[in-house]
């Protein structure tokens, strides 16, 4: 296959509820075969959570249960220039991820895989950024110095982590989330489209294999087919025709090789209970059929589509977090049978 033909390949956006890693891997590897991820797990730790997780080696920084902030010390401008030096030089092993910062990571290394692909996750730059305080509050993302570091920091531990999942398999996904980009165009996040796209491919510049976005809200899709992203993923359980407004746009970004990760599989427990994967196809199919009535051949855009979650499920019951791989699962198997993959 090229690199993007997926042909709905079931695969995660990397949160569980669970404390024990293990459990949270034996799931995760049982219903995702072909594209296992490593879990986050943020009730196991606050080191965990989504700022606090990819924050080890940044200068001055601060961690207290879920605030992470900037709190300069004597040492801080000399940490700040080992962090700019070790960019210069692409030195990723400076900044690992620790285990203590990433339990499912090690986790799902320990066991003897075969898969297709492995994907892992990264905290995306604006997010980061809004979520991190400099030592008068504010978000770093409005300091030129704090935010710049924070995302080269970023870029150089996207490139560890790629490293790191070679040991499982050569083939790899790395996905920058980034919640953060539904708010683009509004006073939460004043950033030019150049800025936005700028601090992303500086992040998938430290990414050789695949690299996706995963935004869980409504945004405009066209800046993200704009950087160098291979995979973009969105909720199409809630939002299924915000991408519809970028038909063009979607077309180029396929023609060149890129894929959509459906974000098809509800979490909401509620809607989870009540679908099942013959309901989850019939849905997808009618928010993909607006493409092929526009010149993108359903076949064509099914050989370079995923299927995911809808979003992370780490705030869910452990119940949930197993019933959401599951029909997922189901629903690949379901597409799969139906358009000639299997």
């Amino acid at each position: 296959m090229t690199k993007t033909d997926f042909h709905f390949l079931p695969t995660m956006i990397g949160s569980m509820p669970h404390t024990d890693p293990k459990a949270a891997v034996d799931i995760i590897t049982h219903y995702l075969q072909d594209i296992p991820v490593w879990p986050q797990l943020p009730r196991r730790s606050c080191l965990e959570g989504m700022s606090a997780q990819f924050s080890q080696g940044l200068p001055g920084v601060k961690i207290n249960q879920d605030k992470v902030w900037i709190e300069p010390n004597p040492s801080f401008e000399s940490e700040l220039e080992s962090l700019y030096q070790a960019y210069l030089d692409n030195d990723f092993n400076k900044f690992p991820i620790g285990a203590e910062y990433a339990a499912g990571l090690y986790e799902l290394a320990s066991r003897n895989l075969s898969p297709l692909l492995v994907k892992g996750h990264i905290t995306g730059p604006l997010t980061y950024c809004m979520s991190i305080k400099d030592p008068s509050g504010k978000d770093i993302l409005y300091d030129e110095v704090l935010s710049d570091a924070a995302t080269k920091l970023l870029k150089l531990k996207a490139t560890w982590q790629e490293y790191f999942l070679r040991n499982i398999c050569r083939n790899t996904i790395i996905f920058v989330d980034e919640p953060a980009m539904s708010a683009y165009g509004s006073a939460y996040l004043p950033l030019s489209r150049e800025q936005v796209t700028g601090m992303f491919d500086e992040v998938f510049s430290g990414i050789s294999g695949l690299k996706g976005v995963h935004c869980c809200g409504n945004t405009d899709w066209s800046i993200l087919m704009d950087t160098r992203v291979d995979i973009i993923n969105f909720d199409t359980y809630a939002y299924a025709n915000s991408l519809s407004i970028y038909t063009d746009e979607l077309k180029a970004f396929i023609k060149r090789g890129g894929a959509v990760a459906w974000g098809i599989v509800p979490t909401d427990e509620k809607a989870l209970k009540e679908e099942t994967a013959a309901s989850l196809k019939d849905r997808l199919e009618a928010a993909m059929s607006h493409f092929d009535s526009h010149g993108l051949p359903f076949a064509e855009l099914a050989r370079h589509s995923l299927i995911t979650p809808a979003c992370g499920l780490g705030l869910k019951s452990p119940e949930a977090a197993e019933r959401a791989p599951q029909l997922l699962a189901e629903l690949s198997a379901l597409l799969r049978r139906k358009h000639g993959t299997v």
